[in-house]
């Protein structure tokens, strides 16, 4: 059965949007690749150009390593940028949003569908938002051969016209996505996708896409012009039969740095891609962001603000949780600000962070169609010693949740200069995440709002929050228990009152409520102390607005 074109959401989601140039189209996510191929049978693929004669910079396709890769984007960020040539087809270049939608690529013509792999490949036309190009290379891990496309490996939809498509050959594709028997073993589903700049995003099983990830930031939320550096070549090593890992090369250019990098992923309840990114700097960089993770929060039970929507709750993650080298764990509440909100989370070699979907409740979205509470989580779990440096959280408001407006990444201590080499080792956690398990209660809920008397109609400056904390040993305490709450507030704001109760089903309540002494921001921390121990995560909140 043939699936809809992508709804105006899913698409222009990823489309550019502010500091955020988002760049995904997904036309069939999780959708069986290896189904009966369209009735219209496909017509014959035009002959291939010759290929095009490899810069001095590439590597030898014919003696591939990653270490030879490395060496050609060393010698690469030797030289000076060279943006992308490709010229695109006029019936390409002429494609908006309703046409670009009606593409697909033919099932028939998935890569490795007659072959016993547990993996096959699709590649995304180009076109619309995704004009710049990138090269896919196929091989054993030591020889790959290009893969060359053209129009007859797509279908096209009414009311465009098959005929202006079919006979043209591609200069290169969008970029491309991986199918797995992720969900069910009869059907290969979506497992990652590579499309636009260096955006990927990938599932676990039994999640529906959300937040995505990057290869690399730079100038994020600065005075500096940001930058988009975009994966333009990938090497995909074929997998053996059996195999349930497969290994992925990329280039990664752009007018600062090239790049090289290796992913090796691994699909399961949580799938895994283990990352190794080594960078070459052409020039100085403001500001590195190292494993960027890009979510979108749009209202949440901590900040409606009086929307008028039926649901309680729209978002694909809902909180920043960093577990810290003393194994400190905190976790901060994601939220819409009114203007856009910088947080800075100083470590030295931080175990793990990320952005996490921790609400799994349906009733708390009541989303039919987005199913937010499917969305995946993602961790990072840094490899080897990072040294100093910061967590950084961007918080950018939106009025809708097509827009992606949540950015955090890693920012080291030392910036970059022109000819810099840094080289980055991290593994990725992709899914509904076990981070929840600890002995240590979790922050389980933020809610906040107007403070002071609830029968008093007058106007306030107090604001009040309500922390739920759940699970740990504290929820095995009996409920007479004397909890402590250790609350940090700095000067620009005076603690009125704070307070704890017991929850149904065995959590306890944090209640807070605060003034406001000054416009700045206001950075709090709560945790919970019994008989002198700590027995529960630390809840970081930025409040901002004026007194």
């Amino acid at each position: 059965m043939r699936s809809s074109p992508p709804s105006r959401r899913t698409l222009l989601k990823y489309g550019l949007s502010g500091t955020l140039a988002l760049l995904w189209s997904q036309a069939r996510a999780q959708e069986p690749a290896a189904a009966p191929a369209p009735a219209v049978p496909a017509p014959d693929a035009p002959a291939a150009p010759p290929p095009a004669a490899p810069p001095p910079t590439s590597v030898d396709l014919n003696a591939f390593s990653f270490d030879a890769l490395s060496a050609a984007m060393r010698n690469r960020a030797a030289v000076a940028y060279q943006p992308p040539t490709d010229t695109l087809p006029q019936p390409i270049e002429d494609l908006d949003y309703d046409g670009y939608r009606r593409i697909l690529y033919r099932r028939d013509q998935t890569i490795w569908a007659n072959e016993a792999l547990n993996f096959q490949m699709q590649a995304y036309f180009p076109g619309f938002l995704y004009k710049d190009t990138t090269q896919l290379f196929i091989g054993n891990g030591t020889q790959f051969q290009p893969q060359v496309f053209s129009g007859a490996n797509f279908e096209f939809l009414a009311p465009l016209d098959p005929s202006n498509y079919q006979s043209l050959q591609l200069p290169g594709v969008a970029g491309f996505r991986l199918n797995f028997p992720l969900d069910r073993p009869d059907l290969y589903d979506e497992l990652v996708s590579f499309l636009g700049a260096s955006y990927f995003r990938a599932l676990g099983m039994d999640n529906r896409y959300g937040l995505s990830a990057r290869g690399l930031a730079l100038n994020t939320a600065t005075a500096a012009a940001e930058e988009f550096p975009r994966f333009t070549s990938f090497y995909i090593v074929k997998p053996q039969p059996g195999e349930e890992t497969i290994q992925i090369f990329a280039e990664l250019d752009s007018p600062s740095l090239a790049g090289a990098y290796s992913f090796t992923l691994k699909p399961g309840t949580q799938t895994i891609i283990d990352v190794v990114a080594r960078l070459f700097f052409r020039n100085e960089v403001e500001r590195l962001g190292v494993a960027p993770l890009t979510s979108m929060y749009h209202f949440g039970e901590n900040d409606h603000n009086g929307r008028e929507d039926f649901r309680p709750e729209v978002h694909d993650s809902d909180g920043l949780f960093l577990l810290r080298p003393n194994g400190e764990r905190l976790w901060r509440p994601l939220k819409n600000p009114d203007e856009l909100a910088l947080s800075y989370f100083g470590e030295t070699s931080p175990k793990m962070f990320g952005l996490l979907q921790r609400d799994r409740d349906f009733s708390h979205y009541e989303d039919v169609e987005a199913h937010y509470e499917l969305r995946p989580s993602l961790m990072i779990e840094p490899m080897g010693d990072w040294g100093r440096g910061l967590v950084q959280l961007v918080e950018i408001p939106t009025e809708s949740e097509v827009n992606d407006n949540i950015v955090a990444f890693w920012v080291p201590e030392e910036k970059p200069k022109a000819g810099s080499q840094f080289e980055f080792r991290y593994r990725m956690h992709w899914g509904f995440l076990e981070e929840a398990q600890t002995h240590q209660a979790i922050v389980a809920g933020t809610y906040a709002g107007v403070g002071g008397n609830g029968a008093d109609t007058a106007d306030t400056a107090l604001r009040r929050f309500e922390i739920n904390f759940a699970g740990g040993t504290a929820a095995n305490l009996p409920a007479d228990a004397v909890i402590t709450p250790i609350v940090d507030v700095p000067e620009t704001a005076r603690l009125v009152h704070s307070g704890i109760a017991r929850l149904p089903g065995g959590g306890w309540r944090l209640s807070i409520e605060l003034e406001k002494l000054d416009a700045t921001p206001v950075e709090l921390r709560a945790k919970l102390s019994f008989n002198q121990r700590i027995v529960s995560e630390t809840w970081l909140y930025q409040w901002t607005g004026r007194p």
